[in-house]
């Protein structure tokens, strides 16, 4: 199954993964719109160590944990291998925030949790994040 990963040592920390994510799962065709003057609610976010910076989001697990925890059933594995949610399932109970081992789930804009379902609901063809990487640092694979 194709993922995205991140090559760290490529990564500027400048933020654009977590802005086209933000875009690309607003529902609105015009970037400024979607996002001036607002608070963005990504689904992959840039962390800084203060020796390396790297972008973060889902790994979508073998065996996640998340979707063995999920007490509502909004988090499943779908057919291609990547971990989606059902928003109008999630409770909010947030036990998939605490489970996750790489802290890629995290609350959404309206209480449901929210994390990266690889832009499959945007019919985008490859992940928003991967294709506003100036630098390609995140990639979009098989390993």
């Amino acid at each position: 199954m194709k993922r995205v990963f991140v090559n760290e040592e490529w990564c500027l920390g400048c933020h654009l993964c977590e802005y086209y994510c933000a875009f690309a799962n607003s529902g609105l065709a015009d970037m400024a719109r979607a996002l001036k003057d607002r608070d963005i609610f990504p689904r992959i976010r840039v962390e800084d160590t203060g020796k390396v910076t790297y972008a973060l989001s889902c790994r979508h697990c073998t065996d996640p944990l998340c979707v063995k925890s999920c007490i509502s059933g909004a988090l499943t594995k779908v057919p291609t291998g990547a971990v989606c949610i059902d928003k109008d399932k999630c409770v909010g109970c947030y036990t998939c925030i605490l489970v996750c081992p790489y802290g890629a789930v995290t609350a959404g804009e309206h209480g449901a949790v929210q994390k990266c379902e690889l832009c499959l609901e945007n019919a985008c063809g490859s992940p928003a994040c991967v294709r506003g990487c100036p630098n390609r640092a995140i990639v979009y694979e098989e390993r």
